[in-house]
C-alpha cells in the first residue's frame, strides 16, 4: 500500500486532478455529506466509446481522490432523457413510428426495440448495463425523474426570479432572431406533447408560471415545476451543477465555449461550477474528428474484438488532453505495451508505480503479469501461416511450450483468438510480398544455411544474433534494412517481430522450409492468394 503522502506527490494527471479537488472541497466541504462526480449522457443514440472512455476516465480521479481524502464521493452518471428527439439514429428499428414523435422528450416516445416503455428508457437501460459490464460503480439518474419528481424545483423557481440576468449571459451568442425570443424555458406542449423551442410570451415568478403560445396557437400559462417545462440544454447543464452540487464533471474540447457559459448561468441561479477537466477529442486514421454520424470511429465492440479491455483503458488512460487517432492499427501496441507496464511494476518503487498506467487501471492493486506471448508475435505468426482458425496457431504454440493449451492457459486462448479475427480482418487483405534484391536473396541463402546448422531448440537471443551476424556479411546501407526485407519477403509486411523470437516460436524448421520456397519460387505472393 502506497501511503497517502507519496500519492499526493505523483504527477499522475488522476493524481493532479484529485488533487486539486481535495484543495476545493478542503475551502468549501460539501453540505451534502460526499463529494459528486458526474458524467452526461446523451440517451438519443446507443452507448459508445466516448460514453466508456468519460467514465472511466472520472473514475480514474474519483479512486484517486478516495487516496487522498476521506470524504465520501458518488459518481451519477446523468441521461438527459428529457430532451426532444431532434433526428432518428440510423441504428433504431421502427425508425418510421420513431419519426412521428419527433420533437417529444426521449422518455414519452415509444420504445422502438419494444422491450420497455419509452425509448429513452430502453437507452437508459442499455445504458446501464453497459457500464455494469465493465464493473462501474455508479448512480444512475434520470432527468425525467429530476423534473418530475421534484429535485430541480428550488433551482427551477430560482431562474424564474433570475431571468433576465440569465437571459443576458446567454443572447451574446445568439443570432439576432433568436435573441429577441430567447428564454432558457422551454415549455411541454399539453396538446402535442412537444418540447417547445420558442413560443414564450412572460415568465411569473411570484406564481411559479410561465405563459406561452402552444403549438394550437393558444395561450396557456404552466407551472416550471412537476416536468412541464425543462431547460435549454446549457441552462439544462448549469441546472443539474447548481441542484445537485456536482463537485466535479469533465468534457470534451468541443464544449470548452459551453462550459464557460454554463458556469456564468450556474453562478447566476446561485451554484459554484464543478471542477473540470476539458479531454481531446478522437480523431480517425486521416486525423479526422471522429463523428457518430460519419460513422468513422472504432466502436468498443470493434476494440474487443481484436483487443483486450485493459489495452482499451491504456488507450483512453494515455494523455487524455492530447488528441489521439481512435483507429484498429493502434490496437496491437496498445495489448503489447498493456503487458510490459504490467511486467515491469514489480520491478518499480513507489513514485514511478504510481506513474505506472496499470496502477490506475487497477485501482492501486496490478495483478501479477500472465500474458505469455507478445500480441505482435502472434499476429505474426499467423500471418505466416495465414491462419484461418486459432488451432492454427496452437499447433505451434503448443510445440514450442509444452504443457500450454486452450484449455490451461484460457487467457492466452483468448489473445490467439483476438490475434486470429485481427488477421483475417485487417493484415491479410493488406499483406503485399516482393521478391528479393540479389543482395537479400544471396543474404536470406546464408540465413538458410545458419538455421540448417543449428539445433532445433537453439535460445531465440542466439537465433536473432545469427540473423543479426547474417545482415553484417552483406551489403545494406543499415542493420534495418535487411530485417524490413525479412519482413517484406516472408510477412508480406512493412514491420514485424524480432526475428530470435519469431523463428523459436515458429520454428526453426518451418523457417527454412519458408525462406526455401522464397529463393525456389522469388516470392510468396501466391501463399497469401
Amino acid at each position: 500500500m502506497i501511503d497517502r503522502d507519496t500519492i499526493a506527490k505523483s504527477k499522475a494527471w488522476p493524481i493532479v486532478e484529485a488533487t486539486a479537488l481535495v484543495r476545493r472541497v478542503e475551502r468549501r466541504p460539501p453540505e451534502k455529506g460526499f463529494v459528486l462526480f458526474e458524467t452526461g449522457y446523451g440517451p438519443s443514440g446507443l452507448p459508445h466509446i466516448g460514453t466508456f472512455a468519460e467514465v472511466f476516465r472520472t473514475t480514474l480521479v474519483r479512486r484517486a481522490f478516495g487516496r487522498l481524502s476521506d470524504l465520501p464521493t458518488r459518481l451519477y452518471c446523468f441521461s438527459d432523457d428529457m430532451d426532444g428527439l431532434r433526428k432518428v439514429p440510423d441504428n433504431v428499428p421502427n425508425a418510421d413510428m420513431v419519426r412521428g414523435h419527433l420533437g417529444k422528450p426521449l422518455t414519452s416516445i415509444p420504445d422502438p426495440f419494444g422491450t420497455h416503455d419509452s425509448y429513452g428508457a430502453h437507452m437508459n437501460a442499455r445504458l446501464m448495463a453497459f457500464l455494469d459490464s465493465f464493473g462501474f460503480d455508479y448512480d444512475f439518474k434520470s432527468a425525467t425523474a429530476c423534473y418530475q419528481e421534484g429535485a430541480f424545483d428550488a433551482v427551477l423557481q430560482r431562474v424564474l426570479e433570475r431571468h433576465e440576468a440569465i437571459c443576458e449571459i446567454v443572447r451574446p451568442i445568439l443570432g439576432p432572431e433568436r435573441r429577441a425570443t430567447y428564454s432558457p424555458f422551454l415549455p411541454i406542449s399539453p396538446t402535442t406533447g412537444r418540447v417547445l423551442q420558442e413560443g414564450l410570451k412572460e415568465v411569473r415568478p411570484e406564481t411559479g408560471t410561465v405563459v406561452f403560445r402552444d403549438e394550437d396557437g393558444a395561450l396557456k400559462e404552466t407551472p416550471v415545476t412537476g416536468g412541464r417545462c425543462k431547460l435549454q440544454w446549457r441552462a439544462d447543464w448549469a441546472l443539474r451543477w447548481t441542484a445537485l452540487d456536482v463537485d466535479y464533471e469533465m468534457s470534451g474540447k468541443d464544449l470548452i465555449d459551453s462550459v464557460k457559459l454554463a458556469s456564468q448561468i450556474c453562478r447566476a441561479m446561485g451554484g459554484i461550477p464543478p471542477q473540470s477537466l476539458t479531454y481531446e477529442l478522437f480523431l480517425d486514421a486521416e486525423g479526422h474528428k471522429i463523428s457518430k454520424s460519419k460513422g468513422n470511429g472504432l466502436t468498443i465492440d470493434d476494440w474487443l474484438r481484436y483487443g483486450t479491455q485493459e489495452s482499451l483503458m491504456l488507450f483512453l488512460y494515455r494523455e487524455p488532453k492530447a488528441a489521439k487517432r481512435l483507429h484498429v492499427d493502434v490496437i496491437p501496441k496498445h495489448v503489447d505495451e498493456y503487458k510490459g507496464f504490467l511486467e515491469a511494476y514489480p520491478m518499480q518503487d513507489d513514485d514511478r508505480r504510481l506513474g505506472n498506467p496499470v496502477w490506475h487501471i487497477h485501482d492501486g492493486d496490478p495483478p501479477p503479469p500472465h500474458q505469455k506471448l507478445d500480441y505482435g508475435m502472434l499476429l505474426n505468426l499467423a500471418s505466416v501461416v495465414n491462419a484461418e482458425a486459432p488451432e492454427m496457431l496452437w499447433r505451434y504454440l503448443e510445440a514450442t511450450m509444452p504443457g500450454t493449451n486452450p484449455s490451461s492457459d484460457p487467457e492466452l486462448a483468448g489473445l490467439v483468438g483476438k490475434a486470429v479475427a485481427y488477421y483475417g480482418d485487417e493484415v491479410k487483405p493488406n499483406k503485399r510480398y516482393r521478391a528479393p534484391s540479389e543482395t537479400e536473396r544471396a543474404a536470406l541463402v546464408e540465413l538458410a544455411h545458419f538455421l540448417e546448422g543449428i539445433d532445433p531448440a537453439t535460445p531465440a537471443e542466439d537465433i536473432q544474433n545469427g540473423v543479426y551476424e547474417v545482415g553484417k556479411r552483406h551489403d545494406f546501407a543499415n542493420l534495418r534494412d535487411w530485417f524490413k526485407a525479412l519482413y517484406e519477403v516472408l510477412l508480406g509486411q512493412e514491420t514485424g517481430p524480432r526475428m530470435g523470437s519469431f523463428i523459436a516460436i515458429y520454428g526453426v524448421l518451418n523457417t527454412l522450409r519458408l525462406i526455401r520456397r522464397v529463393l525456389e519460387r522469388g516470392t510468396l505472393a501466391a501463399d497469401a492468394a
